[in-house]
This record gives structure tokens, C-alpha cells and sequence, in this order.
């Protein structure tokens, strides 16, 4: 395939601008890109790696080996009160385009860089007490052992939180998404939408991450675990939605600007690693390896990554 290319540096294509080069990288615009990019892969003996919008993945510094598969699909209509997204569009133009039809619902993705919809909907994000699989009413995928695409209704995506069947079983690749919204007042939309702006401009870093590197966790887990702990948090008020953030957690051991050569667990939000200057993926591993060790050690809690290694 002429539009398959060599030794293509990722790291410009992540939140954390870390990591090092794909063997062989394609970027995809239509489904027959895709089946020509499986059928290359398969002719060449190649494993094929998916890159969404890289907001929340970590590549590994010796690079990819194999063929990085860049989803560029980005085709996006409004069809009454249902969204017809393909997974490369980025969640802002979602936002934007939701808002300019009085359509509510995706106010939560506000302001998350580079995330597309296929990603939000295989790693079912979210944020401010919403997520992604309460929109998703069908989901087109590419199954990869039958080589054709097939549609998945939202009980077919077995969504939990965080967790989707893709992440399971990387036999299904996203290529399109329904949503379904409701209609809403363009002004409130609007005004939800800046005061979530607001919100991330003041408690999350400008410094290249990606995103919340931990899960939150559940409070009845944590109460099984550590009921003390589970206590304090109801007297401190940090019991959201049935979650407690685990950057909380971060922030009761005192690992905030802990730094370990380029990475460092962010001071305005502690379950954000930076890439201060030069951060190396090597750098951040072994940052979260300290942080859930601590974690561990203090509370008897496991922490579990949200963030994805790359390549690893």
C-alpha cells in the first residue's frame, strides 16, 4: 500500500507527547482503508495497533513494532435528537455541534484534548458523575477475525465503569457510534458547557498529560478494604456518585509533585502525571508503579491505571 509509511515518530500524536516510532503507521479515513491496512498487515505477518485520539495512552520509548493503525474517520451528523459520529471525530467537535443544535448530553466532554468518540466509547469516559455508555445506542465495529463489520447495540458493549467489551476483547474495532440526546436549551447547554471549561482551566495542569492516569475508585469497594479510610472520606465530603476520586488517595500520601526524571504527579490535580521536560514513558511506569505501591502500603488499596500502555 502506497499510503502506508515507515518509522513514524507517535509521540506528536499523544496528550503526554511521549513515545517513540511505529515500524509502520497508517492513518484511515474509510472502511476500505481499513480492510486494505488488516489484509497488509495479515500478507506482511504485522501486528496492528489501534491509535485513537491519544489522550489517555502511554507509547513505549523503543516504539511500536508493527502496524499503528491512526483512526482519521471523522464523518459527523446530527439526525434529530441522535448523534451519528465515526470514531475519529474529536469529542470537541461532538460538543460543539450538539450545542449549536440544543441537543444535551455530551456537556460533560467538555475541553478533553485530542479525545475522539471512538475512544470515549471503548474506554466508556467520562466525567462530572456521566459517562459515555448512558448516550451510545449502537456501535458499528470492524470484527476483525471475520474480516466485515457488524452493529452492536448498547447491552452488546457490555459497559461498566471505565470498561467496555472492546477493552476486553480486541477482536472488535470501533468505527462508528449512535448517540442519543435530548433536547435542551441552547443557552443552559452553553452555560454548562462554560462552567465546565472554567472547572478544568483551574484544577487540572496546562503541562502535556494524559488525563486521569487512575481509575476512582468505588465506595463499597473501598469500604471492604479500608473502612477507616471509607469513613474519613464521608467526613471529608469526598464521596461523589457512590466514587471516591483517587486523587484523594494521592493527595493523603503526600504525592503531590513527586517527581521521578521527566514525570511529575501534577500539584493542581494529583491523579495527573506531567510531562515537565523530556519525560520519558520509562519515567512515568515507574512513577505509577511508586504511587500505587504507597497506596498499597498505607491503605491496603490497589489503584488500577485508567491511562493505556502503548506498544508495552
Amino acid at each position: 500500500m502506497d499510503n502506508i509509511q515507515k518509522n513514524i515518530n507517535l509521540a506528536k500524536f499523544t496528550t503526554f507527547k511521549i513515545g517513540g516510532a511505529a515500524k509502520f503507521f497508517i492513518e484511515v479515513k474509510t472502511k476500505e482503508d481499513l480492510l486494505s491496512a488488516f489484509s497488509w498487515a495479515k500478507e506482511k505477518k504485522e501486528k496492528v495497533f489501534i491509535l485513537a485520539g491519544g489522550s489517555n495512552v502511554l507509547i513505549n520509548d523503543k516504539g511500536v513494532n508493527g502496524l499503528v493503525i491512526k483512526m482519521a474517520n471523522t464523518e459527523i451528523a446530527v439526525h434529530g435528537e441522535r448523534l451519528v459520529c465515526e470514531s475519529g471525530i474529536g469529542l470537541s467537535r461532538a460538543v460543539s455541534l450538539t450545542m449549536s443544535n440544543s441537543l444535551s448530553g455530551l456537556e460533560w466532554a467538555t475541553g478533553i484534548p485530542q479525545a475522539t468518540i471512538g475512544g470515549a466509547v471503548w474506554g466508556n469516559a467520562g466525567a462530572f458523575g456521566f459517562s459515555t455508555s448512558e448516550l451510545v445506542e449502537t456501535v458499528d465495529v470492524f470484527n476483525i477475525k471475520k474480516a466485515k463489520f457488524e452493529i452492536l447495540s448498547r447491552k452488546d458493549c457490555e459497559f461498566s465503569y471505565r470498561e467496555s467489551k472492546f477493552k476486553k476483547d480486541s477482536n472488535y474495532l470501533i468505527w462508528r457510534a449512535v448517540l442519543k440526546l435530548r433536547p435542551g436549551r441552547q443557552a443552559e447547554i452553553k452555560k454548562m458547557i462554560n462552567n465546565n471549561m472554567e472547572f478544568r482551566a483551574k484544577k487540572q495542569p496546562k503541562l502535556p498529560s494524559a488525563g486521569s492516569v487512575f481509575k476512582n475508585l468505588k465506595f463499597d469497594d473501598l469500604k471492604l478494604a479500608n473502612l477507616k479510610l471509607a469513613s474519613l472520606a464521608e467526613q471529608e465530603g469526598v464521596v461523589k456518585n457512590n466514587m471516591i476520586g483517587a486523587a484523594w488517595l494521592i493527595d493523603m500520601v503526600g504525592l503531590k509533585g513527586k517527581t521521578i526524571g521527566g514525570a511529575k504527579v501534577s500539584l493542581e490535580h494529583a491523579n495527573f502525571i506531567i510531562n515537565t521536560s523530556g519525560a520519558t514513558a520509562e519515567d512515568v511506569v515507574t512513577l505509577i508503579s511508586y504511587i500505587k505501591q504507597q497506596i498499597r502500603n498505607r491503605f491496603k488499596v490497589q489503584l488500577q491505571e485508567e491511562v493505556q500502555y502503548f506498544g508495552f
